[in-house]
């Protein structure tokens, strides 16, 4: 089964910047739309961006729009998140999975089961 490897979160002030990755392993990552979410404690994970498998089409929740983008670079298996104007609200674990190609805040299961996310801690 496919793997999924998230990184790059970290500390960093409001206002502050972070790029994250997420590394799948496995050949079938071109082939699957991906997708970001996100969960704090005692909250079910929710849904920050999603791309098509071409990065054709990219989708945002609202709460992240203008701010975020959400990128791919399929001959290297990566998925990436550029994080900008972080507010403390955007503290959470975040996590990569692939997403439903016709409804990219939908995550779907059969492509990997979810990895250990990376933490993102933004401080006012």
């Amino acid at each position: 089964q496919v793997q999924l490897v998230e990184s790059g979160g970290g500390l960093v002030q409001a206002g502050g910047s972070l790029r994250l990755s997420c590394a799948a392993s496995g050949r079938t990552f071109s082939r699957y739309a991906m997708g970001w979410f996100r969960q704090v404690p005692g909250k079910e994970r929710e849904f920050v961006a999603g791309i098509t498998w071409n990065g054709g089409r990219t989708y945002y929740a609202d709460s992240v729009k203008g701010r975020f983008t959400i990128s791919r670079d399929n001959a290297k298996n990566t998925l990436y998140l550029q994080m900008n104007s972080l507010k403390p609200e955007d503290t959470a674990v975040y996590y990569c999975n692939a997403v439903n190609s016709l409804a990219l805040s939908r995550a779907i299961t059969d492509f990997a089961s979810w990895g250990q996310g990376t933490q993102v801690t933004v401080s006012s």
